[in-house]
């Protein structure tokens, strides 16, 4: 079956692409230069009701399929994956609160998410449970009214810029993941604060920080879902956006395609196009045929995601993997048929290969993915 994408979609598909060709593309190589969070980039976003796309109607999103919101995640990444990233992070950050938030919780917080007024960010990672969620050390005690939060988070993105976290912590410690919970923590609570930013290698407009809870009081209402249920939250979570994670990949992989096939139409080595030359035809057929495929794992995925079937957590788990592999070869081959151009700065490549990496390690390294993918076909042995 192929998944393609209707009408609607390809007409969507199309007004981003132009949007991008024009507005995004014309910024991306600044912001990677600068490194400095590209506010203009999410008032566009917010401006084209994209922040909400994947927030419920009723809480003043669009209430878009998950294919839809990769589409948009692909055609972003085709020019610049920083702004990719804010459209990806805001839709990641916000799924705890629509999966397990309470009818206030929604009302409060998914609204100004949706328009753009406040960024949201998704608090899970820490230095000693990165991969291993089990081993996380922020702990939430409870007391009258609520929670007190102590502890540290890492490598979170929109981190010290963020109004809104979706914040994972234990209260448990002696059930191990079935010992977490999760909670909305906003950044103006006593306690909170924001630790080192990060210099990183590529998405360098993103601001991602350490995140720092000190006797951190959260009322009891914000928790999400009830107690010990924070794992099972965060995992649905990122089945439901690691499809988009891929599709981020399929957009950066698209997007150096591109440039590869553009550059072996016009570069002249011995008298003539280097498209003529049967090693980079090659190179680029291999590339193109990567790109196809990974576009059908994503959005396959995406769709199983929209349909609820209960094979999703395997198929995301594919997307990603692939499509963020893919990512990496196609924007090193892409880098290689350009030459000794493709690894300077006054061509996109060599920030393409450097956004492409981050792809492979977030929302779950490519060795969990593998880890998820086998224990589904094995089951118990």
């Amino acid at each position: 079956m192929v998944y393609a994408l209707t009408e609607e979609q390809e007409a969507l598909r199309g007004q981003i692409r132009q949007m991008a060709l024009e507005k995004v593309a014309p910024r991306a190589a600044e912001i990677d230069r600068e490194g400095v969070y590209p506010w203009d980039m999410q008032k566009l976003l917010a401006g084209n009701d994209l922040l909400g796309l994947a927030i419920p109607q009723d809480y003043g999103g669009s209430g878009a399929s998950l294919l839809t919101n990769c589409v948009v995640a692909e055609e972003l990444a085709r020019t610049c994956a920083t702004t990719s990233l804010i459209f990806v992070v805001q839709k990641l950050a916000a799924y705890p609160i629509v999966l397990a938030g309470s009818e206030e919780t929604k009302k409060k917080y998914l609204p100004r998410v949706a328009s753009g007024e406040c960024l949201a960010s998704f608090c899970l990672t820490e230095r000693k449970a990165g991969s291993d969620a089990g081993a996380t050390q922020t702990m939430a005690k409870a007391v009258d009214g609520g929670y007190v939060l102590n502890g540290e988070k890492c490598f979170i993105t929109n981190g010290g810029l963020a109004e809104v976290y979706s914040t994972f912590a234990m209260t448990d410690p002696d059930k191990g993941v079935r010992g977490i919970s999760a909670f909305v923590v906003e950044k103006d609570c006593e306690g909170f604060s924001v630790g080192h930013i990060e210099d990183k290698m590529g998405l360098r407009g993103a601001q991602v920080s350490e995140i720092m809870f000190e006797d951190c009081f959260v009322p009891e209402e914000n928790m999400l879902g009830g107690r010990g249920e924070g794992f099972t939250v965060a995992m649905k979570t990122l089945d439901n956006s690691r499809p988009l994670v891929g599709a981020q990949a399929l957009g950066i992989a698209q997007g150096a395609l591109d440039v590869a096939v553009d550059w072996a139409r016009e570069r002249e080595q011995f008298g003539s196009p280097i498209g003529k030359l049967q090693g980079i035809q090659f190179l680029l057929a291999d590339m193109k045929t990567q790109v196809e495929a990974a576009r059908q794992l994503v959005y396959r995925s995406a769709t199983l995601s929209d349909m609820n079937h209960p094979d999703l957590s395997i198929n995301s788990a594919m997307a990603k993997l692939f499509a963020s592999d893919v990512a990496m070869k196609v924007t090193t081959d892409a880098v290689q048929v350009l030459g000794g151009y493709g690894y300077m700065k006054d061509h996109p490549l060599e920030r393409m290969m450097r956004d492409a990496k981050v792809t492979q390690i977030y929302e779950g390294t490519n060795q969990v993915q593998r880890v998820v993918i086998s224990r589904r076909l094995l089951g118990k042995i």
